[in-house]
């Protein structure tokens, strides 16, 4: 090979990476954000770069991680998903009213999850079919399925015993390796491969740009739009389940602010707000900042009102850079 080929091929090269740079940036620059916030912690904190408390943390989000990278697709059609929040406390609740009542545990997993699809169907068939707007149609489902919760359980938390084999999902592990943990890499993986490389993937971000000029090609975007808010639904049952499992009770109760947590996350990662561009990679990390940020505040023991306000100015600045970031793109 002569000099000539050689600087050619490190001309491509450049160029490739610069592209990658030029693409990804706002998913870099967040990484760069995380890594920061990780180093202010474990200088402020003796214990936040602990081997236990990275697990405690890797735990915590395995069930948002679930849910954002679902809700990644979600608003990667230019919709959002409000109601994932109450999903999941109607997944606990009924987890745990259906334990107690005699229920097996796949019977339960299944009702649970059956659950969580439908309110998907119904948001999905409301917004695609009927053209009302995702913010209009899940806000509702946010209010009418807490309440359902709150109907199911009296307002009370019931016990889930651990002699039930659904309580792995919580608490099991594999080889060491927490079992919602594991799942939560399976929706990653699965998560990049829809995006990435299936029709379906390409739909969903076709949706998101130009609606009307996908469905004139002769693809389903009812169907679609339909199909991925049920994957809402469901992974935030899924959610649900790890999480009432793991606390070892069911509550109408959790999930207060979930869903502001995971659009956060979603936005923060680089997936657009207003639809067309989405990444799975991006909103797991977005979902780490986030768990980070609480883990780190709790430890420098700051009042959990100061937790409340920082957690809704990252979500008032994932907003502003992800409308900023986009429209300089266009």
């Amino acid at each position: 090979m002569n000099l000539e080929q050689i600087s050619q091929d490190r001309i491509v090269k450049e160029s490739k990476s610069r592209a990658f740079v030029r693409q990804n940036m706002s998913t870099l620059s967040i990484f760069g954000i995380l890594l920061a916030i990780s180093i202010f912690f474990s200088i402020m904190t003796n214990s936040f770069l602990t081997v236990n408390n990275s697990l405690n943390i890797i735990v915590q989000v395995a069930p948002n991680i679930i849910v954002a990278v679902v809700m990644t697709f979600v608003i990667t059609t230019g919709g959002i998903d409000l109601s994932v929040g109450s999903v999941l406390a109607l997944a606990s609740a009924l987890t745990a009213v259906l334990l107690s009542n005699g229920f097996g545990s796949l019977a339960t997993l299944i009702i649970v999850l059956i659950a969580g699809i439908a309110v998907g169907l119904i948001n999905g068939f409301a917004i695609a079919q009927f053209k009302i707007p995702p913010l209009i149609v899940t806000l509702a489902s946010m209010i009418y399925i807490r309440g359902l919760a709150l109907l199911i359980t009296g307002g009370y938390s019931i016990a889930i015993l651990s002699e039930y084999s659904i309580s792995q999902l919580g608490q099991g592990r594999v080889l060491g390796v927490p079992i919602a943990v594991i799942f939560a890499a399976i929706f990653v993986a699965l998560g990049i491969l829809l995006l990435r490389s299936t029709k379906y993937g390409n739909y969903v971000t076709g949706i998101g740009i130009n609606e009307e000029a996908i469905r004139r090609t002769g693809v389903n975007t009812v169907k679609v739009k339909i199909m991925t808010y049920m994957l809402s639904g469901a992974s935030a049952a899924l959610a649900g389940i790890i999480i009432a499992t793991r606390l070892g009770s069911g509550s109408s109760n959790i999930g207060n602010m979930f869903e502001l947590d995971i659009i956060a996350a979603v936005v923060l990662g680089g997936t657009a707000l207003f639809g067309g561009a989405g990444t799975v990679v991006g909103s797991v990390i977005g979902v780490a900042l986030i768990g980070i940020i609480k883990n780190g505040l709790t430890l420098m023991h700051v009042s959990p009102y100061i937790i409340q306000i920082t957690e809704g100015l990252v979500l008032l600045f994932a907003v502003i850079l992800n409308v900023r970031v986009f429209r300089n793109k266009k």
